[in-house]
């Protein structure tokens, strides 16, 4: 047997990290995450960053909502922040996800996500956009998914084929 480098633990000491990092009942919370995947209903195209009525446009229109704010990066909106502590953030692929507010009740998340599909519906239906609330996209290969221009995505679309 070698020496590692690390204690193993037992069971009651796992127990106790676990412990360690705990929160007081009083400060816990519920928080949402709901990923949608965005396709052109004329076209049946995923709509890219900079196309006319694509991510940009989306997410600019979140941003002249009230409580919302643009988060910019090298000069390109990537999410938007709510002040009540909510936001939409881009994923690789165009995908939009609800990060929800720290909550108290499912009752209160699940408004959350219905003002949320609310608004991106107020906002992208006229334009054709639809939501799919799926975790695998059924249509599209990966080489024919609009990268969004996220710094560390570049990262990603450039390690991934490595690795597969």
């Amino acid at each position: 047997m070698t020496d590692h480098p690390h204690k193993l633990l037992d069971r009651d000491s796992m127990i106790a990290w676990f412990a360690d990092g705990e929160k007081p009942a009083d400060q816990w919370g519920i928080g949402t995450e709901h990923e949608k995947l965005l396709f052109n209903c004329q076209n049946r195209t995923r709509p890219g960053y900079d196309d006319e009525h694509g991510i940009r446009y989306i997410l600019d229109s979140v941003a002249k909502r009230d409580g919302w704010q643009g988060v910019m990066e090298n000069g390109h909106i990537i999410a938007t922040k709510h002040n009540d502590g909510s936001s939409i953030t881009l994923e690789p692929g165009g995908q939009l996800e609800l990060s929800g507010a720290v909550l108290k009740t499912l009752h209160q998340t699940c408004a959350e996500t219905h003002a949320h599909l609310d608004l991106m519906t107020e906002i992208m239906a006229a334009d054709c956009i639809w939501m799919l609330g799926i975790g695998f996209d059924p249509k599209w290969r990966r080489q024919d998914i609009p990268w969004m221009p996220k710094g560390r995505y570049q990262i990603m679309r450039d390690y991934m084929p490595k690795v597969g």
